[in-house]
């Protein structure tokens, strides 16, 4: 067997997912990620081919998966997020796509309240200050007595509800997959609309699958919603916004800031609109890149790509068919 790893996180943090790999006997391919449909086509091109992918956020298009048959087998998602992958067109093609839910919400949870604080205390501009030899302070705001609006109520935005609950906010969300008990224990206000969400909140995170239908649903109309000085915080998928009108309301102050581990294109292009505006904070999507994380996940999808490719039965696969 021979498969092709992309996912960086998983080649870079030592743990037991390399062995897992490295105990299956098959061949292994490395390559850095996230790579392009053009770059995915010029690996997958090469003599040989892949029986299995074992990839992040690379695109995985109908022209590759076309590319890898009829070798391909599986693809293996290092993650959650799905959006990279054209999951309908790999089913109508009978190629499994496998993913790793339940493993990354812990610390994607800290990477949002981290964000919250970072925004709320005004964190980039005073790290620059400081680390100029400068002693500038700006007056920041507390999160204590704030509303929490969570956009998705799936696995990371309940934890997020725990972390915020125990700092005194009030907390209204939106979701499809609703948890009645959970709501309840936290007190959680369930809003009808995603819209209801931004009008209410005085901190929106997002936590919602990246759709059509969600796809920049975060734009000057939304924003026009929402209340003067509230937060943004995005740790879900940066196609949620449009990107433009998020940095017109920073710069304007109809926004206090932004704070984000994601960007509609990833890795960030120089120059980004982002840049030089400093109440937007954004991380270069390490949410999950923690070790005890890396290796749940590492483990989940290493094991799901050896377990299938090898007859086993424990895998975890989205598209039934």
């Amino acid at each position: 067997m021979r498969v092709l790893l992309t996912t960086t996180s998983f080649q870079d943090t030592p743990g037991k997912h390399h062995d897992v790999l490295n105990n299956s006997g098959f061949e292994v391919v490395r390559a850095r990620g996230p790579l392009s449909e053009q770059q995915m086509l010029e690996l997958i091109g090469k003599p040989g081919g892949f029986d299995g992918l074992l990839n992040g956020d690379d695109a995985i298009t109908p022209k590759v998966i076309d590319a890898a048959l009829p070798r391909l087998k599986v693809i293996a998602k290092y993650g959650i997020g799905l959006d990279s992958i054209d999951v309908p067109y790999a089913t109508r093609k009978r190629i499994p796509v496998l993913f790793t839910p339940g493993v990354n919400e812990t610390t994607v949870a800290e990477q949002t309240i981290g964000l919250m604080i970072a925004v709320a205390k005004a964190f980039w501009p005073h790290f620059r200050a400081v680390k100029a030899g400068q002693w500038k302070r700006q007056t920041g705001t507390e999160l204590f007595g704030k509303t929490l609006g969570v956009v998705g109520f799936g696995r990371i935005g309940k934890e997020v509800v725990k972390r915020a609950s125990a700092f005194g906010m009030t907390i209204v969300g939106y979701g499809h997959y609703w948890d009645d008990a959970f709501a309840a224990e936290y007190k959680v206000t369930r809003l009808a609309t995603r819209e209801d969400v931004l009008k209410q909140a005085d901190v929106v995170s997002l936590h919602t699958n990246l759709t059509p239908e969600t796809r920049g649903f975060v734009n000057k109309n939304s924003i026009a919603l929402m209340k003067d000085g509230a937060i943004l915080v995005n740790t879900a998928r940066g196609g949620l916004i449009v990107e433009q009108d998020v940095a017109d309301a920073c710069k304007s102050g109809k926004l206090r800031g932004y704070g984000a581990d994601v960007l509609e294109h990833e890795p960030i292009k120089a120059p980004h609109i982002f840049q030089e505006i400093d109440n937007i904070c954004v991380t270069p999507h390490i949410g999950s890149r923690t070790n005890e994380s890396v290796e749940r996940q590492g483990m989940r999808a290493a094991n799901n790509l050896v377990n299938f490719l090898k007859g086993n039965k424990d895998y975890i696969q989205v598209n039934k068919f």
